[in-house]
């Protein structure tokens, strides 16, 4: 399945988070790839919203994971600082994809060869407007539909 969707602003971005969250379950991994200012902070609040989580999401850049407890939890981690196999056993990145929580992991990029099977992929790129982003979705079959 790929997919294509464009957001037209940090709110539209956020909504179509809403729509992805609704559709997640235990063990679903979600990985962004894109640049910086995207708006991955505001697309993983946006999941949290549609998981039924009540909580303030921010940006894992010095935390390097936020947990944010549910049934499931969501784990949204910050991999841009991962330089190999010892920086990443050190954020607990394998002990939650065992736990059954949704991972929501922004640059990817640097971990992508540990990324199991059911990965959803995310990549977000900038738009023709300043606040254009464009999604492209890539993995399971139930996610197809998402943002209809």
């Amino acid at each position: 399945m790929k997919r294509k969707i464009i957001t037209n602003s940090p709110e539209s971005t956020h909504s179509l988070g809403i729509a992805l969250g609704a559709k997640l379950r235990r063990g679903d991994v979600v990985a962004y790839f894109g640049g910086l200012g995207m708006g991955k902070t505001a697309f993983t609040r946006g999941i949290a919203e549609g998981m039924g989580l009540d909580c303030h999401v921010s940006s894992p850049t010095f935390a390097i994971v936020n947990v944010y407890d549910g049934s499931p939890k969501l784990c949204h981690f910050d991999m841009y600082r991962i330089d190999g196999w010892d920086d990443l056993c050190t954020t607990g990145f394998f002990e939650y994809l065992e736990d059954d929580a949704v991972l929501a992991v922004e640059w990817s990029e640097n971990i992508e060869n540990v990324l199991p099977d059911n990965t959803l992929y995310v990549t977000i790129e900038k738009g023709e407007k300043e606040t254009d982003r464009i999604f492209t979705f890539e993995g399971d079959e139930r996610f197809e539909n998402i943002g209809d």
